[in-house]
């Protein structure tokens, strides 16, 4: 896995400047209660050690200073919440690119896989029938129906352009599984019987690893696929010799 300096992983989207800064500045906060209360519960075992305080007293701390340093934290927190937090959620969540400008994509994760599907050249996902479900077809798509004839689907190869918006509709055939895209700091719960959407824009070109971050069997650990971040050119290319291969294919 590619990193950079301080083992942080490299930003391959759009938004992955804005989580890590507001990661740092959350952790130089976590760095100055750390020291701050290190050295506070250091000066009490000090300050009132037995032989200088024989009779105990429970009055508790007083004064201006501990006061205003709980402010002063929480006023960090609110900072943090209203200045990065929330409007980074907002964004993800609220404001989706639009279906015409995306990479539109549906990824369904099994034990212990993920399941990709792209509509072909007409921009709709064929139907899916569970009756159809197969080793060789874990999608369950009906290529009998006319908008199925052209999609395309992969086990664990996800291919997508660069500075182009994608669009994942997120689900789970069996248990809760997480997708996560540690270089496009993407993680989404995949929830069976829900359909969870999640959206980026990948800014490197690269092969990045999709893991599983949530706990959901016995082979959990060998859940992991691959994403390969392409040019433009590249990733009509690999699509266009897909169709072929559908064409071929009798």
């Amino acid at each position: 896995m590619m990193t950079k300096l301080l083992g942080m992983p490299v930003q391959a989207s759009q938004h992955a400047a804005e989580i890590d800064q507001m990661t740092v500045l959350t952790h130089w906060l976590m760095l100055f209660l750390f020291v701050g209360w290190g050295a506070f519960f250091i000066f009490v075992l000090f300050r009132f050690r037995k032989g200088a305080n024989p009779r105990a007293s429970y009055t508790g701390a007083k004064g201006k200073l501990a006061k205003s340093t709980e402010v002063l934290v929480a006023i960090v927190e609110i900072v943090l919440l209203v200045g990065y937090a929330i409007p980074a959620w907002a964004t993800r969540v609220k404001a989706f690119p639009s279906e015409n400008e995306a990479v539109v994509v549906r990824i369904v994760g099994e034990q212990f896989s993920w399941n990709i599907h792209y509509p072909g050249p007409d921009g709709k996902f064929g139907r899916t029938d569970i009756s159809k479900v197969t080793a060789d077809n874990p999608l369950g798509l009906d290529r009998t129906d006319a908008a199925a004839k052209d999609d395309v689907t992969t086990i664990n190869q996800l291919y997508l352009p660069i500075n182009r918006p994608v669009l994942v509709h997120l689900s789970s055939k069996d248990v809760i599984h997480s997708f996560g895209l540690i270089e496009m700091r993407v993680k989404q719960d995949a929830i069976p019987g829900m359909t969870m959407p999640v959206w980026f824009v990948p800014t490197r070109l690269g092969e990045y690893e999709i893991s599983c971050s949530q706990l959901c069997g016995l082979g959990h650990f060998r859940m992991r696929g691959f994403i390969t971040v392409q040019n433009d050119a590249d990733f009509r290319k690999w699509f266009d010799d897909q169709q072929k291969e559908l064409r071929a294919t009798p």
